[in-house]
Formats: structure tokens, C-alpha cells, sequence
């Protein structure tokens, strides 16, 4: 059979042309010839398998060789912490496992404020009509809130303190998961302030989140002094510098994630630690910091493919490694939030908007934009790019905020006129 498959490359040399003028044959078109002919006879008979090489000399299976090769341990540069080791597992093992399946899949909505919600009438014009489909949690840092909606009475969970940029931020952030997760027909977790609104109507959302396989996360790399310039050396070897990610706290998790964070103590326990305000003369704020480094970090181990693989020059791997990402992680992550917010100021602070400032214009605006941007305190660079939805681009945002309760009555004014789109 190989001689057989040796004859496919061989080449006459009579066939080849004799240069004008010239009575010899060429010699150095023979040899060149006769090399290359010998390279393709070796490559053919023992095919290449760790590189793209694989797909050009062989016709054996190379998706069957690269798929091998996905699965044989990583050799780390340096020996994993027992953290490491431990958190590795648990997340491997998180996103193996089937999630749970639910006949009555709901959205968990995580209110986290400091008492009464001044949108709560704006909300249950949005909840109203899609009971059954749809959960509510209220987490209240400083006082009990007077609810006057049937969706939010008696929804308010057990609460502690929440010191803005502070660890306790994160922890109101867990409580409200772990909550919400003992309802298992709870599969989208979203996190929301008492400042935010509904930018679409409920199915829009519903779908939105449910028919995706995606949990947003708003995750990007700030080179600026308010981005790895936060960051403490104290977290190695676990967090590097180069894997420092910033973020608004502002997510959508799916179940599975959702458990991950709720797992996690190795990396929750860095940010507890060494990312807060007033330390080594930085100032870092673990909400937005904790959970975009985590997701970058802690589940990047989950899929490893081999270094000779250059996935933007060999399209032919493209849609293989998509299906084994898939099989691994099955929701996978948008590094975006489907929560607006207006950092173009570029102040400590996002633009909060008033009553003056909602117009219908205005709010079906935010409801169009469909390319995300964020602002990095490197005053020179800010990031772009397209809001992708299954493949396809859409709108980016579901919410948005900061708004001033003042603006209450024109919100609900505007409400079924905004939020007319459908997936």
C-alpha cells in the first residue's frame, strides 16, 4: 500500500522543461524536484499529527488525533497549588455534569440594594402576565424595604451589611445566588441594582437568556492604573498580572456557572484579601475585579489545545474545537454584560440619568445599541466590539442603569413603546 501511495507523487523528470539556450538539464530544478517529491513520500507514509500539517498530508482522521490530543494532560509551566489542583476538579467536574434539566425553566431576578426599590411598580409592569416563569430576591443592605408589589412581598432573604468596594459586596452577591439556587427550576441568575430598569419586555429577555448558551459576564483587560494597576503581587501564583481582568459586577449567569462561583474559594479567597481599597496605596474593588479574573483564570484550564495550533490561520480547526469547547463547557462565556451603563464620563462613578434626560428616543437608543464598548482609565485606549448573540448580531442590553427614582413616571409613560422588540 505505501508503494502504492508513493507512485500518486511521482514525477518524470523528462516532463520537466529544459531551459532556452541550455543543452544541460538544469541540475538544481532536478534536485529540487526530487527533494520535494522525497519530503511528500516521507509525509504521506508517516503523516504528521500534532500540527495543522495533519489535515494537508493525511487521509487519516486528524480530527480523531486532535481530539487525543485535547484530552492528554496539561504540563503546567510551574506545579499547581493544592488550591489550584482542588479548584481544577471541582470545575471540571461542575461542567461535565448534565445540568439539571427543568420542565419549568424560570429566570432568577437578584435584587441587590440598600432598601426600597423605586422601580419596583416599573418591574411588576414588566413581571405582570409571566408568572411561573420568573423569580424574585431582594437582598437589602441597611433597611427592610417596604414593598408594594406582589411579586417582591415576602421575597426579601437573609442580609448583612454591603460596604461599597468591599469584599461584603461580593458576599450579597453569593447569598443571593445560593438562594436562588435551591429553586433548581432556576437556571439564569440575573444581578441587578435598585437603580435598574427593564430596557425590553419579558419574552424578549426570556429568550434572550434561555435560548443561548452563554453566561454574561462582563470581562476585559484595562491596562490603566484603575485596571492591573490594582493589581497586588500577593495573588500569585494563582492570579498573574497578566490574567488580571476587570469588569461590571452587572451579570447573567447560567446554573452551571452560577454553582462554580458558588464552589470557588481559592480565588474568592485572593480578592478577599488583597483586592480592597486602601492597600499598598491602590485601591481595588473586588466586585469589579473578582468574578471577570475568575472566569478568566480559573475555568481557562478546561479546554487546552496543543501550542503548534494557530486557530486564526488554520480555519479547518474551527468548527471542531467550537464542538469539543462545547462538550466541555456547554454555556461558555460573553465577555459583556446585558446591563447598560454609561461610564463615558470616565468618573468614579457611572452617569446617572434624570428625569430631563428620558425621552422615547432616548430609551430606544439603548434599547438598539449593538456593539458593546468599554472605557479603560488609559485615557488612549477603549475597547469595541460587536454584541453576538448565537452567532448572530444583536442588541446588546436587557437592563440599564443608574436612573434617579424621579424618573419613575416617564419610564412607565414610555414602557410598552421601548420595549416592543422579540428575539
Amino acid at each position: 500500500m505505501k508503494a502504492t501511495h508513493a507512485s500518486h507523487w511521482q514525477l518524470d523528470v523528462k516532463d520537466i522543461p529544459i531551459m532556452s539556450g541550455s543543452r544541460k538539464r538544469p541540475v538544481w530544478i532536478i534536485v529540487l524536484v526530487n527533494f520535494v517529491i522525497l519530503f511528500l513520500v516521507v509525509a504521506y507514509v508517516y503523516p504528521p499529527t500534532t500540527s495543522a500539517a495533519c489535515f494537508i498530508f493525511t487521509s487519516t482522521d486528524c480530527t480523531l488525533t486532535f481530539h487525543k490530543q485535547l484530552l492528554t494532560p496539561k504540563v503546567p509551566a510551574r506545579e499547581l497549588t493544592d488550591g489550584e489542583t482542588i479548584s481544577q476538579v471541582v470545575i471540571s467536574e461542575i461542567l461535565r455534569t448534565p445540568p439539571v434539566e427543568s420542565n419549568n425553566p424560570k429566570i432568577a431576578f437578584l435584587f441587590l440594594t440598600p432598601g426600597t426599590l423605586p422601580f419596583e411598580a416599573l418591574w411588576a409592569k414588566f413581571f405582570q402576565g409571566h408568572e411561573g416563569r420568573f423569580s424574585v430576591y431582594v437582598h437589602a443592605s441597611k433597611e427592610k424595604p417596604v414593598h408594594t408589589s406582589q411579586y417582591f412581598k415576602g421575597r426579601d432573604i437573609h442580609s448583612e451589611s454591603v460596604v461599597w468596594g468591599k469584599i461584603s459586596m461580593v458576599d450579597a452577591e453569593r447569598r443571593l445566588l445560593a438562594q436562588a439556587l435551591l429553586d433548581p427550576d432556576n437556571q439564569q441568575f440575573v444581578l441587578l441594582s435598585e437603580s435598574c430598569i427593564p430596557l425590553q419586555n419579558f419574552d424578549y429577555v426570556y429568550n434572550y437568556l434561555t435560548l443561548t448558551n452563554v453566561s454574561f459576564i462582563d470581562c476585559f483587560e484595562d491596562l490603566g492604573p484603575h485596571g492591573s494597576g490594582r493589581y497586588s503581587e500577593h495573588m500569585m501564583p494563582e492570579v498573574e498580572k497578566k490574567d488580571f481582568r476587570k469588569g461590571s459586577q452587572w451579570f447573567s449567569l447560567k446554573r452551571q456557572h452560577a454553582i462554580i462561583t458558588m464552589a470557588d474559594s481559592l480565588y474568592y479567597t485572593k480578592f478577599r484579601y488583597y483586592c480592597k481599597p486602601n492597600m499598598e496605596g491602590r485601591n481595588c474593588y473586588a466586585d469589579e475585579h473578582y468574578l471577570p479574573t475568575f472566569f478568566n483564570v480559573g475555568t481557562s484550564n478546561s479546554v487546552i489545545l496543543p501550542a503548534s495550533i494557530t486557530l486564526a490561520l488554520i480555519p479547518m480547526y474551527n468548527s471542531f474545537v467550537h464542538a469539543y469547547i462545547q462538550m466541555i463547557d456547554p454555556n461558555g462565556i460573553a465577555n459583556r454584560s446585558v446591563t447598560y451603563v454609561d461610564w463615558s464620563e470616565r468618573k468614579w462613578h457611572p452617569k446617572s440619568f434624570k428625569p430631563e434626560d428620558i425621552t422615547l428616543e432616548f430609551l430606544r437608543n439603548l434599547t438598539s445599541i449593538d456593539d458593546i464598548v468599554h472605557f479603560t482609565s488609559d485615557s488612549k485606549r477603549v475597547l469595541t466590539g460587536p454584541c453576538m448573540w448565537n452567532g448572530i448580531k444583536r442588541p446588546c442590553y436587557l437592563f440599564a442603569r443608574k436612573f434617579y427614582p424621579e424618573t419613575l413616571k416617564k419610564l412607565m409613560f414610555h414602557f410598552s413603546n421601548y420595549t416592543t422588540q422579540s428575539v
